[in-house]
């Protein structure tokens, strides 16, 4: 684990007037041992594979106090379930395209769009608290070709 996010979760469960438990410590190291999204019960194996007894209530309250501290960030990507995104700490300002053919999932950064949110929340009278793009797209190369490596579950698009 970083020694940032170990510093400001240490902080804010002080903060909290709670502690850093060996539990917590798994739950919070299987949080941030990739970039990948994760869903919560994704997490639990994750916490299960290191330690058989993580409690499954224990990856719950963990993952809300990663979010409330910042270090976290709970995303919509669709299909009615939370997905929490690590990557906010290094890329603070990315957005995800979400390809509706096979739910592959690409982080994007973009200066100008950045700026055209600025500009936007600015001209109707807003200052940007936080913001949030999810464009949702046709996978190219299951178009282009009937076949996408990516997909998962559904048939190749039949081509007439």
């Amino acid at each position: 684990m970083k020694p940032e996010v170990r510093e400001k979760i240490e902080a804010f469960l002080k903060e909290q007037g709670l502690r850093m438990t060996s539990q917590r410590e798994i739950i919070v190291e299987a949080a941030f041992d990739s970039t990948e999204h994760y869903t919560a019960e994704e997490l639990i194996d994750r916490c299960k594979a290191r330690s058989s007894n993580t409690s499954r209530a224990t990856v719950y309250r963990t993952l809300q106090l990663l979010v409330e501290s910042g270090l976290l960030v709970e995303i919509d990507l669709g299909r009615d379930v939370k997905h929490y995104d690590p990557n906010f700490i290094d890329h603070p300002h990315h957005n995800h395209l979400i390809c509706v053919d096979c739910d592959k999932v690409v982080e994007f950064e973009d200066k100008g769009l950045e700026v055209l949110e600025d500009c936007i929340s600015r001209r109707l009278g807003f200052q940007p608290a936080s913001k949030s793009i999810r464009i949702e797209a046709n996978c190219q190369e299951l178009q282009r070709s009937g076949v996408c490596k990516s997909r998962k579950k559904k048939a190749p698009i039949s081509s007439g």
